[in-house]
């Protein structure tokens, strides 16, 4: 990213202060924006609770929140999540990568 992809606006931060906060330029909001959602589009190969053997990122996420509320409320005995940890080891690879 580049300086000129962030604008600067000022904000109020209290009654008699203000304060400068950096946000994207609209191009690249639209742009994170429509990644993001291709993202949560994203067909996986989990089977839902229900039907089918294929869903949405997001439809996976809906369900697992769904079965951990009900681990959690006691109406299921146990909850084990239906995604293999192999599956998310790269991005938190890269995120250990960014931090060192």
């Amino acid at each position: 990213m580049r300086k000129k992809d962030f604008a600067t606006k000022a904000e109020s931060v209290s009654r008699k202060r203000k304060g400068k906060r950096e946000y994207l330029n609209d191009g690249q909001t639209r742009q994170l924006m429509r990644q993001l959602n291709a993202f949560f589009e994203m067909i996986v190969e989990v089977p839902r609770i229900r039907i089918g053997g294929r869903q949405t990122v997001e439809t996976l996420i809906n369900e697992e929140a769904f079965l951990l509320a009900k681990f959690l409320r006691d109406e299921r005995k146990e909850w084990t999540p239906r995604i293999a940890f192999e599956h998310m080891r790269a991005p938190l690879c890269m995120q250990a990568k960014c931090s060192t």
